[in-house]
């Protein structure tokens, strides 16, 4: 049996939630791939075809156990209006000095 998708006024409800999730710098991978999804009401199986992808690509990145190229980031992120990019730790980070210097990483 089909799995019957969500109202579109309860997917606008937590399209907004995740987007302020990601705005907060609180969207988290892989974890936030799978939140993605949900939140549009698809199957692992719809969400993959509208990628253009493998089931078992996409079941491995909602994993963690993929290592997905910037293209396909950007695909997954055009999804909610997303672009890649770095995030800030947000308060507690440790302060420039107490950083490693680029060389040492």
């Amino acid at each position: 049996m089909a799995r019957k998708r969500p109202p579109r006024e309860k997917i606008r409800e937590r399209r907004h939630a995740l987007s302020e999730r990601a705005h907060a710098g609180q969207l988290r991978l892989p974890e936030g791939f799978k939140d993605m999804r949900t939140a549009l009401g698809l199957t692992q199986a719809d969400f993959a075809r509208m990628l253009r992808m493998t089931v078992r690509q996409w079941a491995e990145i909602e994993r963690g156990e993929a290592n997905p190229t910037m293209e396909t980031l950007e695909r997954i992120g055009r999804a909610y209006g997303f672009q890649v990019g770095f995030v800030g730790r947000g308060p507690g980070v440790a302060p420039e000095s107490d950083r490693p210097d680029v060389r040492d990483i």
